[in-house]
C-alpha cells in the first residue's frame, strides 16, 4: 500500500491543466485513486485542497468538488470545482450529457469497422469490481454508448479516439473487450499482458463544456505520460497529423 500511497501524492503545478477562480483541472498520473478511499490512501483531490491551501495561504479549509472521476489505473484530465455554484452547474451538465468526455486507448486489435457506435447494456459485479457488458438490454443493466474511430498504429498496436456518451463503470475498458479490443495492459478485461507498474493505455485526453459561470466553450487537453515510449510514439504521430 506505500507505493500506491507515495504515487498518490505526487503532485506538482506541472499538472494543472487549466485554472479560473471556479475551476482546476488535473493531468492524473496512472495509479493515482482520484478520491480517497477507505483504506486510508489519500486522493488526487485531498492533494489539490492541499496545494492550494499552501500555494494561496489559505486560513481556512479548501472548497474542492469531485465533477467526475477517472479509474485509478487510467491517466488524463480531471475536472474539479472550486466553489460550490461551479460544482452544482457542472453536476447537472454531466447529467445532461453537454459536457464531451474525449479518451485515447491503446489496443492490440480494432473493431471490424473503423469508426462507428458500440450500444451495450452493463451490469457490475460489486464482488469482483468488474462490469459485464451484453448485446440487449437484461434485468437492471444500464446502457451504455460510446462513439470511436481509428486514429493510427504501429508495428503491433492501434491507437483509438473514445468520446463516452454515457458514464457507466468501467464503461471503455468493458466494451472494448466486448468486441474483441481489451486495453493494452488492462488483465481484469483480457489484455494478455501488465503494462510496467500496473496502469492501462486509456487516458482521458480531452473535456470539453461550456464554463458554468463566464458561459464561454472550455477545452482542456491533457498531454499523455511522458514516461511511456508508446504514449510519447503515438502524441507525436498525432501532432504531426494535425
Amino acid at each position: 500500500m506505500s507505493n500506491n500511497t507515495n504515487r498518490n501524492t505526487i503532485f506538482t503545478a506541472d499538472d494543472i491543466l487549466y485554472e479560473d477562480n471556479h475551476l482546476i483541472a488535473i493531468n492524473k498520473r496512472t495509479g493515482q485513486l482520484v478520491q480517497s478511499d477507505a483504506d486510508g490512501e489519500k486522493g488526487l483531490e485531498d492533494v489539490v485542497k492541499a496545494f492550494i491551501k499552501h500555494r494561496d495561504k489559505k486560513p481556512g479549509d479548501v472548497f474542492l468538488g469531485v465533477v467526475h472521476r477517472i479509474d485509478r489505473p487510467v491517466s488524463g484530465v480531471v475536472l474539479f470545482a472550486k466553489t460550490s455554484k461551479a460544482l452544482t452547474r457542472l453536476n447537472d451538465m454531466m447529467r445532461d450529457r453537454s459536457i464531451r468526455k474525449i479518451y485515447w486507448a491503446i489496443t492490440d486489435n480494432v473493431p471490424e469497422e473503423h469508426e462507428g457506435t458500440l450500444h451495450h447494456w452493463i451490469t457490475r459485479d460489486g464482488k469482483t469490481n468488474k462490469a459485464h457488458a451484453y448485446t440487449s438490454q437484461r434485468g437492471d443493466a444500464k446502457e451504455a454508448i460510446l462513439h470511436y474511430r481509428l486514429l493510427g498504429g504501429s508495428r503491433n498496436y492501434r491507437l483509438l479516439e473514445i468520446e463516452l456518451i454515457t458514464g457507466r463503470h468501467h464503461q471503455i475498458r468493458c466494451q472494448l473487450a466486448k468486441v474483441g479490443c481489451p486495453i493494452k495492459g488492462d488483465l481484469k478485461y483480457g489484455a494478455p499482458r501488465s503494462n510496467p507498474g500496473g496502469g492501462i493505455s486509456l487516458h482521458s485526453r480531452n473535456i470539453e463544456f461550456i464554463h458554468p459561470v463566464r458561459k464561454e466553450q472550455i477545452i482542456i487537453t491533457a498531454p499523455t505520460p511522458t514516461d511511456d515510449n508508446l504514449w510519447s510514439f503515438f502524441e507525436a504521430s498525432q501532432e504531426a497529423n494535425a
